[in-house]
């Protein structure tokens, strides 16, 4: 094979893979893009914002990212996963000891059998009655705070697929670059090499020894 055919093969290949690559980053950028706009307008539209630094506990205080975010609205995956993990998940801590909603339906269960087994004029059937009644309020402010959190760590998952996706394209355009150059400096030396020139050619002094 001629050696000016076989760089014009090499070059025109490594510019074909960079074209190929750089489509690929401007797909990956455009869901990068997408995922980011996506999660900004749907946190924005919760109207969400941290408390004021003024207005945190002691307890809140410790928590680096609420003191961060103080005071600011709620739109980046960042903001969320910092909110429903340290915010909304140390405050479900105090609630019911801080027993899931799953947990907190084996404790209405529990008083329910309890209060079913005494005879209805049983004194102590009062207090377990206002048991059974703060523990359904403790177990729907449970649902209500485990589904925002969940809610919130799902925006910040998708927005962490959004940024990964965005260093993907970077590498993406990176190797684009890299392989234009060496496709590129491939067809210069095609041109600049004689058309007679061969490839690997066997050294004829070699050959007749």
């Amino acid at each position: 094979m001629k050696r000016k055919t076989l760089d014009i093969l090499v070059g025109l290949g490594l510019v074909v893979l960079a074209g190929l690559l750089l489509v690929a980053g401007l797909v990956l950028t455009s869901n990068a893009n997408f995922a980011n706009d996506y999660v900004k307008d749907q946190l924005g539209q919760q109207q969400i914002s941290f408390k004021p630094a003024a207005t945190l506990t002691a307890e809140e205080k410790e928590s680096a990212c609420l003191v961060k975010y103080a005071g600011q609205q709620l739109t980046t995956g960042k903001q969320a996963e910092c909110y429903a993990n340290e915010f909304i998940g140390l405050h479900l801590k105090s609630i019911a000891g801080g027993k899931t909603y799953a947990q907190m339906g084996d404790v209405q269960a529990d008083l329910k059998a309890k209060i079913a087994a005494l005879p209805k004029d049983d004194p102590a059937a009062a207090d377990l009655q206002k048991q059974l009644t703060d523990a359904n309020t403790a177990r729907e402010t449970v649902f209500k705070g485990e589904t925002l959190r969940g809610l919130l760590l799902t925006s910040y998952g998708f927005s962490e697929f959004g940024a990964k996706a965005g260093q993907a394209a970077l590498v993406a355009y990176f190797a684009a670059g890299l392989l234009l150059l060496l496709g590129a400096a491939g067809l210069v030396h095609a041109a600049a090499t004689p058309g007679t020139k061969g490839f690997a050619v066997p050294d004829q002094a070699l050959v007749r020894a």
